[in-house]
């Protein structure tokens, strides 16, 4: 028996859009890094990129539980000394909702060249509207 290993005439990616008003920001980035990643196909192969496209819309609306708007902090570097900058989850949801979800997709990679890869096959807007439109996006359920 032979190992599958998928090839580029195997792998045709989907698109799907998920809809982030009211969903848990943790359960929604497992759902969306399984689904750029390719692990619901049958043709998955670890080393080959065989994901779909994923467009998240209304990232501005995800929720979180507990006290996390208030005590998760995401904190950067410039690289001089004293240049430690952090701000909690509830400024970034205002600042900068996409990233909020970006990072926490890119969290649940793995760390090597294949998953910058497909990170790069996320798209993320605040609103309800996205440029996305003529690939046709199906709807990804996510639960709540």
């Amino acid at each position: 028996m032979k190992t599958y290993v998928a090839t580029p005439e195997n792998r045709h990616p989907d698109w799907y859009v998920v809809e982030a008003d009211g969903k848990t920001l943790g359960r929604l980035a497992t759902r969306i890094a399984d689904a750029l990643r390719g692990k619901r196909k049958p043709e998955f192969t670890p080393h080959c990129d065989t994901g779909d496209f994923v467009v998240v819309v209304n990232a501005a609306k995800v929720h979180v539980t507990g006290n996390k708007l208030h005590d998760k902090l995401y904190r950067r570097h410039s690289g001089y000394p004293g240049g430690l900058r952090s701000r909690t989850l509830g400024e970034m949801l205002e600042r900068q909702p996409e990233e909020v979800v970006r990072r926490a997709v890119k969290g649940m990679l793995p760390r090597n060249r294949l998953a910058r890869q497909q990170l790069r096959k996320l798209k993320v807007y605040p609103g309800p509207e996205h440029p996305h439109e003529a690939q046709k996006p199906k709807q990804l359920e996510v639960e709540t």
